[in-house]
């Protein structure tokens, strides 16, 4: 269970991460799909980004953070909640 906690922890912070490095410097994000594409076609490396599609990414990189935030958020929600069950349920134990 703690393994899949860790693991949603790095997602989350990944996707931050992403978010990030998509909104701040969405050239990066063009450069990477220019070199996939260029993987498969012939000319890809002329293709030119529209402003409009950096807007894009840029606001997809804003929706990244906000996912990514989100999840670190929740986890760590979840971590306080635990604690206080846990102390409460040891807090009741010992009025027995």
């Amino acid at each position: 269970m703690k393994d899949c906690e860790k693991g949603r922890l790095f997602g989350s912070a990944l996707i931050l991460i992403q978010g990030v490095v998509t909104a701040l410097f969405p050239q990066a994000s063009i450069r990477l799909t220019k070199k996939m594409i260029g993987k498969n076609f012939d000319n890809a490396s002329g293709l030119e980004a529209k402003p409009a599609y950096v807007r894009q990414l840029r606001a997809i990189g804003v929706g990244m953070i906000a996912a990514g935030g989100t999840g670190l958020l929740l986890e760590d929600a979840e971590e306080s909640e635990a604690a206080i069950s846990e102390l409460a349920g040891a807090e009741g134990d010992d009025d027995e």
